[in-house]
């Protein structure tokens, strides 16, 4: 586990998977991230798929490669590459396991930085091999809700940047899993670019954002002085979830650059909706800032 802090926060990664486990509100001593078995992750990285695959797989030049929910780096160990205190840099390259899922040569590098007034990630992926690569990325952070205690679920409320969209959707239908049916549909639950939040309305499961231009989504409450805020400018959409039927007290605020497939549609890698295509020695880079208070 490594730990970086500075006088406002202290954040706990894990190298396996680099996933943020901690986010730690030093002076009030609360954790901004969920911690419980009811769903046993807190923010999970997705690479090189976002969702599920259709049949868990896809085809690349005709062949057909398994792949899991989300891809696989959350089975993966990185390699720490840095940790100034308050800056840590992982990287994790492909191997004999990665191979099997996903037949590229590629170095994916993660830095998590804390300033003054929350955290800032960075992800970066390179093609390093000598054909054009293909691939989805997201992040995926769970926020307990209420933050710090105060307040229920549904005494909060997200609200998009700009504001005046009408917030769309894709519709979700389950296989039982969850996949798009290729229709974008009015978000019910919203009321232009704010939504008041209540466990009812992911009784479908998740609640993929499609407007395009979303600049930042807020999380706050008339409950508490707190609220987080994510900056997106990077990434072209936003999904929303909890855990259906739990009542559960968290909400998962995840930037997406990519999506799932449709259902009934195993598609070939390089035509992939939403997919980034980098050629060999290209880079890409995607940031977002978690600004808390």
């Amino acid at each position: 586990m490594q730990i970086i802090e500075n006088d406002q926060f202290k954040a706990e990664i894990d190298e396996h998977g680099a996933q943020l486990t901690h986010l730690f509100n030093k002076s009030e001593g609360f954790d901004y991230i969920w911690n419980d078995d009811l769903w046993p992750k807190h923010a999970p990285v997705l690479f090189p798929a976002i969702g599920r695959s259709e049949k868990d797989a896809y085809f690349y030049n005709g062949q057909e490669y398994k792949m899991p929910q989300h891809g696989f780096v959350a089975d993966q160990d990185f390699k720490v590459e840095k940790n100034t205190g308050n800056c840590l840099i992982l990287s994790l390259t492909d191997n004999e396991i990665t191979r099997k899922y996903y037949p590229f040569a590629f170095k994916l590098t993660i830095m998590f930085s804390l300033n003054l007034t929350g955290i800032t990630f960075k992800f970066n992926v390179e093609n390093i091999d000598n054909k054009d690569l293909s691939f989805s990325l997201g992040s995926h952070p769970a926020f307990n809700v209420p933050i710090n205690g105060e307040g229920t679920f549904d005494d909060y409320q997200i609200d998009f940047e700009p504001s005046g969209l009408t917030l769309k959707q894709f519709e979700i239908v389950k296989t039982p899993n969850p996949y798009r049916d290729g229709k974008i549909i009015k978000l019910s639950a919203a009321n232009g670019s704010h939504i008041n939040l209540n466990h009812e309305m992911f009784e479908n499961g998740l609640i993929i954002i499609e407007n395009d231009g979303i600049q930042g989504v807020l999380l706050s409450s008339s409950k508490t002085k707190h609220s987080i805020y994510l900056s997106l400018d990077d990434f072209r959409y936003v999904c929303l979830w909890t855990k259906e039927g739990a009542n559960a007290p968290f909400l998962c605020i995840e930037p997406f650059a990519g999506l799932p497939d449709i259902a009934g549609h195993e598609v070939e890698l390089m035509d992939k909706e939403a997919n980034t295509q980098l050629q060999p020695g290209q880079k890409k880079a995607f940031e977002y800032m978690i600004t808390l208070r």
